[in-house]
């Protein structure tokens, strides 16, 4: 039986650099073995990452029998075309979040990849990381009291936002679909919850018209309430914290604990005056691509992704719609 999945990566992307490639290296049960890319640049993505194959279209690297997955972290606005054009050449699909740019796109495009049996993952990295385990494991205890509420931010500094894509609104550009899509995420992983209701604003650039920085309002169909703020012109935050009655549970290195060297960090707070730091370990990365690759193996992978993934493009596309209506979105029956 192989113990190996061999991957094929869309594009030289920055995060893919940065972030996945460095994974494919460190993981023991996955091997890029192409990349494909017109970007001259591929060169030396190849070369540094040892990969041997190098194809200068999409559409050539699909057509390789020898690739069990692929990797995508194209602009938001291309998934789809690529995630359905990879499910029906036969590619198990690890796609950057946010997986489309509505929810029924990303129907559509799950949809397909059940038609023609492959895997799909939008990669939430973060949720791979051990911490959120922890967080699950002491809200169960209930040495916080009973759950009321949530709150998540994400948010970093975007310097020249002209040479960016994330500028456009045809690709999915802005905030929400960048950072904002993690703090929703979270909500519904943390709370085991899903949005019925949300209010949100924005801030527009006057130019480009994408949302720099979003806050929102989400009723939850367990009855809690979380908030929310994500932004593209403010400093680097990444947490989130959990509210009882009796304590609360805060998580500063809630999405990039990368940043140190993959420890996370989870502080407990309670009413009386105790409070304690748990450093937990684990790089995310690493543990989304060998989770994600154990499952292409053994044939096994659960449809809670698919849903979380559904849900979570209600959520933004809830939020876009408050935003231009500035009231109150109930969730689609």
């Amino acid at each position: 039986m192989r113990k190996i999945v061999r991957w094929g990566i869309l594009s030289t992307a920055k995060i893919a650099q940065d972030h996945l490639l460095p994974a494919f290296v460190d993981a023991q049960n996955a091997e890029v073995i192409a990349i494909a890319s017109s970007n001259s640049q591929v060169y030396n993505v190849a070369e540094t990452f040892k990969i041997k194959t190098i194809y200068p279209t999409y559409e050539e690297l699909l057509e390789d029998p020898n690739i069990d997955a692929v990797y995508i972290p194209l602009p938001n606005g291309l998934h789809r075309e690529w995630v359905e054009k990879a499910a029906k050449k036969g590619k198990h699909i690890l796609c950057e979040k946010p997986a489309a740019l509505k929810a029924k796109e990303a129907q559509e495009m799950i949809d397909v990849c059940k038609e023609y049996g492959v895997m799909f993952l939008e990669a939430f990295m973060y949720q791979f990381h051990p911490q959120h385990q922890r967080v699950k494991e002491i809200i169960v205890s209930g040495e916080i009291g009973e759950v009321k509420s949530m709150r998540a931010s994400f948010s970093f500094f975007l310097h020249g936002l002209e040479h960016d894509i994330r500028r456009s609104t045809a690709l999915g550009g802005g905030s929400l679909y960048d950072v904002g899509c993690y703090c929703l995420h979270s909500i519904g992983n943390i709370l085991n919850a899903t949005p019925e209701e949300i209010f949100a604003s924005a801030q527009l650039h006057p130019e480009y018209r994408v949302d720099m920085s979003v806050q929102g309002i989400v009723k939850l169909n367990n009855g809690l309430t979380a908030l929310f703020d994500a932004s593209m012109e403010q400093v680097l935050r990444n947490h989130y914290e959990v509210i009882g009655t009796r304590g609360k549970i805060e998580v500063p290195r809630a999405y990039l604990p990368n940043l140190f060297n993959g420890e996370g960090l989870v502080i407990v707070s309670k009413e009386n005056g105790e409070s304690r730091e748990e450093k937990i370990v684990g790089q995310q990365y690493v543990l989304q691509v060998e989770a994600f690759s154990q499952w292409v193996l053994d044939g096994n992978f659960s449809n809670d992704f698919a849903l979380k993934t559904i849900q979570n493009m209600q959520a933004i596309e809830m939020c876009l719609q408050s935003i231009e209506r500035n009231s109150y979105v109930k969730i689609p029956s």
